[in-house]
This record gives C-alpha cells, sequence and structure tokens, in this order.
C-alpha cells in the first residue's frame, strides 16, 4: 500500500486522532491569489520605506534647529513623509482583508467539493454538524494569518533590516543593548506556538462537537417538544457549548502569554536605550538628535517584532483549523479507487452492454458485506457519548454543569477484530422488464442491498453485476444515471417543488414536471397556491406531510424514467388511496424497466415476479407468494401477521 493510503487508512482507523497540518500546507491557501498577494507585499515594502524615512528626516530636523538652521521644506517633507505613509498602510490594510476573504472563499469552494465527493462511509463515519463547522468556522480562521499579521510581518521585515541597520550605524553598544532583549522574547513566543497550535484544534474540535448537537436538536425540534425533552436536549447543548468555552479560554490564556512579552520587549528595551543612551550622551559619545532617532527606530524595530509575535499566534491558531479542513481534503474522493484501476466500462444503452445483451439487469453473485471498522467505531463512539451525555444530565441536575462536561468524552470502541458481516453469500437475479421484491424483518440486509446496487459501499466480496457486467467497473456517475433510488426516508430538499423534481431531470419543462406531480397524486399540493412548481416546501419539505414528501421523491425519480428503479418502502407512508394510486404509477412507468422493490408491507409486493427472503443478511427463500407460504416459515409467518394467509 502507498505511504499516503496507509496513512489516509490509518486516520480513519484513529477518529480521535488530533488532525495536524504544517506551514507548508497552509502556503497553498495564502498564495492562491498569487498577483494580489505580490502587490500586498509591494505596498507593505514602500510603507516600510515611507516609514524609516521619518527616524531620518527627524535627526536632520533636531541637528538644524540646535545649528539654527531653516526647517520649512523639511517639515513639509516630514509631513508628507507621515500621510502618505498613512495612505500606504490604509490601502494595505483594504487589500489584507480583501485577500482574506478571497482565502476564505477559496478554501470553502475547495472544501465543498470534497465533502459532496466523499465515499458514503465518510459521512457515515462523521457528524453531520462536524462536517458543517469545518466550511463555517475553520476556514474563517484563515482569514486571521491575513489580516493579523502574516503579510504586515513579512512586509515589516524590510522595515526591521532597516532599522537594525540604522542602529547600528547610530550606536553599535545601544543596539547590543536592544538585541539582547529582542532575543528573549523571541525564544518564549517561539516556545509558546505549539502549544497554541494544539489548543486551537481542540478547541475547534469542540466548536465542531457543539455545531453537532445544535443540529441533532434542531433538526428534531418536534420530536423533542412532543416528548417533553427539551430541557434535556437543552443541558446536552449546554455541556458541548461549556466545552467548546473551555478549550477557547484555553486558546485565550496561552496566546494571551504573548502580548505581555511583546509588551516586555519595548518596555525592557526602550528603558535600557534611554538609561545607556543618556549615560553615553553626558560622556560625549552620542549626541542627542541620535538618541531620538535611535529611539524613533527602536519602535520601528519593535513594530515588526510585535506583528511577528501576533502572526505567530495567527498562524498557530491557523494550523490547528487548517488540520482539520486538510483533514478533509486528503481523504480520498468516492472515484479514487475506481481511477486507480484498469479503464472503466460505459454503458451502450439502458443497463445494457454489448457483449451481454442477454444477461439479467442486475445480478447479486455471492455477494458478502461489511461495513468498515472506522464506520462501526465512530457510531459506537456516537452512540456511547449521548448516552455518557444523558446520565451525566441525570445525575448532576442543571446546577452542576462542570460535571456534565467532565463526564463527556468519546469512548470509542477500540478493536481491531472486522465488523460482522451484514449480507453473507446473497444470490438472486433480477431480469430485464421484471419485478423483484425484497422482504424480511428489520436488519435483514434489504437496505444495504440497494446502497451496494447504487455503489454507496462495495462488496467485501463477491459482485453485483448490472447487464452482465461487474458495478465496480462502471462508472459511477454512468451507473447511477441507470438507477432510480427512492430512499426509506424519501428525503426531499429545501426549496420549491421544481427544485426537487428536475435533481432528477434538470431539462425537464414544467409540463412534464406538473404530469408526474398529478400521476402520484400531488396535484393537491401543485394546486394549493398561486406559486405552482414554485412553492416552497422548506427546510427538509416541512410544508409537506410524510405522505407528500414520500410521494415527491418518487415522483422525481418516476420523472427520470431510468432503466432501473430501486425503491425501498416508498409506500410506507401513503394511506390506502395514495398507495393504490401510486402503485398504478409505478406500473406505468415500471413497463420495460426492471424494478427493486423493498416493503414490509407484503400486499403491495405480492404480484412480484419473484420475492426474495432476507433473513440476518442471507437469502432464505425465493420465489412467488404462494409457493413461499408453504416453503419458507419466516416468509409464511409474515404473511400471517400481515393477514394474507389464513391464521393470522
Amino acid at each position: 500500500m502507498p505511504t499516503s493510503n496507509r496513512k489516509r487508512a490509518a486516520s480513519r482507523e484513529r477518529p480521535d486522532a488530533e488532525p495536524r497540518a504544517t506551514f507548508a500546507q497552509l502556503l497553498p491557501h495564502l498564495f492562491a491569489d498569487v498577483p494580489r498577494m505580490i502587490g500586498i507585499i509591494v505596498v507593505s515594502i514602500v510603507a516600510a520605506a515611507f516609514s524609516l524615512a521619518q527616524p531620518a528626516i527627524v535627526s536632520v530636523l533636531i541637528t538644524r534647529v540646535q545649528s539654527g538652521e531653516a526647517l520649512s521644506w523639511l517639515l513639509w517633507s516630514l509631513v508628507a513623509v507621515v500621510v502618505v505613509g498613512a495612505v500606504l498602510q490604509g490601502y494595505q490594510h483594504f487589500l489584507l482583508q480583501l485577500t482574506g476573504e478571497s482565502i476564505v472563499l477559496n478554501t470553502r469552494r475547495l472544501l465543498i467539493a470534497k465533502l459532496l465527493r466523499l465515499p458514503v462511509a465518510e459521512f457515515d463515519a462523521r457528524r453531520t454538524g462536524d462536517l458543517v463547522s469545518r466550511v463555517g468556522s475553520d476556514t474563517t480562521l484563515l482569514r486571521a494569518v491575513l489580516t493579523q499579521g502574516l503579510i504586515e510581518a513579512v512586509g515589516g521585515t524590510l522595515t526591521f533590516v532597516g532599522a537594525v541597520v540604522a542602529m547600528i550605524i547610530i550606536d553599535p553598544v545601544l543596539f547590543a543593548v536592544t538585541m539582547s532583549v529582542v532575543v528573549f522574547a523571541g525564544v518564549a513566543v517561539a516556545l509558546l506556538g505549539p502549544r497554541i497550535r494544539r489548543a486551537s484544534a481542540a478547541a475547534q474540535e469542540r466548536v465542531g462537537d457543539l455545531t453537532s448537537a445544535v443540529e441533532r436538536a434542531v433538526t428534531a425540534v418536534r420530536t423533542v417538544r412532543a416528548t417533553g425533552s427539551t430541557e434535556r436536549e437543552e443541558a446536552l447543548v449546554d455541556a458541548e457549548a461549556v466545552g467548546a468555552y473551555r478549550r477557547g479560554v484555553d486558546v485565550a490564556r496561552v496566546s494571551a502569554l504573548v502580548v505581555p512579552v511583546s509588551g516586555f520587549a519595548l518596555q525592557a528595551a526602550l528603558i535600557a536605550v534611554l538609561g545607556v543612551g543618556g549615560m553615553r550622551v553626558a560622556a560625549g559619545l552620542l549626541d542627542i538628535a541620535g538618541l531620538v532617532a535611535f529611539v524613533m527606530f527602536l519602535f520601528m524595530l519593535v513594530m515588526p517584532l510585535a506583528l511577528f509575535f501576533g502572526a505567530v499566534t495567527a498562524v498557530n491558531t491557523a494550523l490547528g483549523a487548517l488540520g482539520r479542513i486538510q483533514e478533509i481534503i486528503d481523504l480520498p474522493a468516492e472515484d479514487a479507487h475506481d481511477r486507480e484501476e484498469a479503464p472503466l466500462v460505459r454503458l451502450r444503452g439502458p443497463a445494457n452492454v454489448e457483449d451481454e445483451p442477454d444477461a439479467p439487469a442486475l445480478a447479486f453473485d455471492d455477494v458478502s458485506f461489511r461495513y468498515p471498522n472506522h464506520v462501526v467505531r465512530a457510531r459506537v463512539a456516537h452512540e456511547r457519548a449521548v448516552a455518557r451525555l444523558d446520565r451525566a444530565q441525570r445525575a448532576s441536575g442543571r446546577g452542576r454543569r462542570g460535571e456534565v462536561d467532565a463526564l463527556y468524552e468519546l469512548d470509542a470502541a477500540r478493536t481491531d477484530d472486522p465488523s460482522p458481516l451484514v449480507l453473507d453469500g446473497v444470490e438472486f437475479e433480477v431480469p430485464r422488464g421484471s419485478r423483484i421484491a425484497l422482504v424480511g424483518p428489520s436488519g435483514a440486509g434489504k437496505s444495504t442491498s440497494l446502497a451496494l446496487i447504487e455503489r454507496f459501499y462495495d462488496v467485501t466480496s463477491g459482485a453485483i453485476r448490472l447487464g452482465g457486467v461487474d458495478v465496480r467497473s462502471i462508472e459511477r456517475d454512468e451507473l447511477r444515471r441507470q438507477i432510480g433510488y427512492v430512499q426509506q426516508d424519501a428525503p426531499v430538499l429545501a426549496g420549491t417543488l421544481r427544485d426537487n423534481l428536475q435533481l432528477g431531470r434538470n431539462d425537464a419543462d414544467d409540463d412534464e414536471c406538473a404530469a408526474v406531480l398529478r400521476e402520484v397524486n400531488l396535484g393537491g399540493v401543485l394546486d394549493r397556491t398561486r406559486e405552482g412548481l414554485d412553492a416552497q416546501i422548506g427546510e427538509g419539505g416541512v410544508r409537506l406531510s410524510g405522505g407528500e414528501r414520500q410521494r415527491l421523491a418518487i415522483a422525481r425519480t418516476l420523472l427520470a424514467a431510468p432503466p432501473i428503479l430501486l425503491l425501498d418502502e416508498s409506500t410506507s407512508s401513503l394511506d390506502g388511496a395514495n398507495e393504490r394510486a401510486m402503485r398504478d404509477a409505478i406500473d406505468r412507468v415500471s413497463d420495460g424497466r426492471s424494478l427493486v422493490v423493498i416493503a414490509h408491507r407484503l400486499s403491495t409486493v405480492v404480484d412480484s415476479d419473484e420475492i426474495v427472503v432476507l433473513d440476518r443478511g442471507r437469502v432464505i427463500g425465493r420465489g412467488r407468494h404462494e409457493a413461499l407460504v408453504e416453503t419458507t416459515p419466516l416468509y409464511r409467518d409474515l404473511a400471517k401477521h400481515q393477514l394474507l394467509v389464513p391464521g393470522g
């Protein structure tokens, strides 16, 4: 296995590992807009030159005052230098803010593009709120690298070098005194850098936990209210907020040490210069003009140092956030493994490959599957964390938040044992134009089978074939264009009716959209408001009933009219009348197409061409309804409980 793959595997197997980033990984983000960055540096250098000119002019002014010479042109020169320097600094600040926003935008685009292409396993292993926080708060911290001193520190290098040269020329002894203090401060800040980075990374992790907790509570707010669990959920989210606060305090505590160090450096250097410089003036080794100029150059020496100290804090804070961002960016995209393999097959027609035109539309060939260990561990960790928080909240009461927070620890399952098989040696075929039903108790592996067809996961062993070709050798986009998939929870997206329908076919016109809505008995929703297809359905389809959401999801699939339909409990939320209308619509669109249907209500699948009975990941029966009642006890029991055979 290549080194990069081993590292990625290691990071997935250790979900609690601290994500790390290096300064080298930060540079591409900072220099995404090279021309503008060069412009900022040029402006910084010119502004530094104007700043360095000020002490030199002041020194000449003092000397001329002592000698009684005219000052008019020197005064105007000083005013001009000060004004131009201030204008340049303001323009530099604007460019820094503009570039900072550009960096955040570019990083967010990069992160969003990767997030939407991650394998489904990564979403199963990670909390949604934590992923959202990486796009939001983590990327924002990259702006601080620019706006809190890094580029200014780079531009300030000229000021620093110029001040050093000038101070050496004016008085080497005073310069040696100054540098002894500066070196001490620099060493102290360098030692604080790693602590700031660790504290920042921990703080961002807790912000991610907080976002996840809020997302969990808000998403289920109706259930929370209905079950009287508002105070419980408030306590759980509050515990996360306290944890984020404490990690934020840790960052503030460590970074606050940088401020007195830089303040001490300035004050100690100034006191030393005034003391030693005063003695040297009294001894005739330095004149007043030289001492004043030296003090001004001292401030110009210390100002870039202060910027540098601020940059150290900003960079280490950004690296903590960048570690979390880079962790996602470094993950392989869903199709990354495919690109490493042999060239993929492109299908010539609907569920068809020219070499095997007589092959079934779909076939499971001795398929076994187990979820990746990091997914299982993440699920266990999350369940234990929620349970532990719940126990802590009940034990400690509303007045002891600290105890609740202290008890919140991710207790991830640590085992090298492989996760159990979810499917074990599954075999069945879906002939072209046929309807196959998968039935069985919860946890039998029915929904997992459909997820494997869609290649949300790949099989552990065996093969799933589409048109006689292993689906692992078909381009994922090409594969999914052949398949319409209606999930069990029938998700719909915030937006309009048209937005949701055109997800499956973005070239569908309004007449086609309206027709498919009426076909699934959603004409009432279409006519409910004057907006028609432009009617907003709310976050997660909250303005629709459960049955309407399910019918809208089915309408979206029917509009795309793919050659293969996968329906996972597609009528579970429908009443009898709507279920019959839905079955009629599916019957009409399924003509010449292949269907795989999952149903707990056997009455919806008794007329299937074949019913496959699954139990604990194994096929325990195959055939038509009448035959299975006679040969498969589990199916007979299910039929009896649903009053489909006598004795129920």
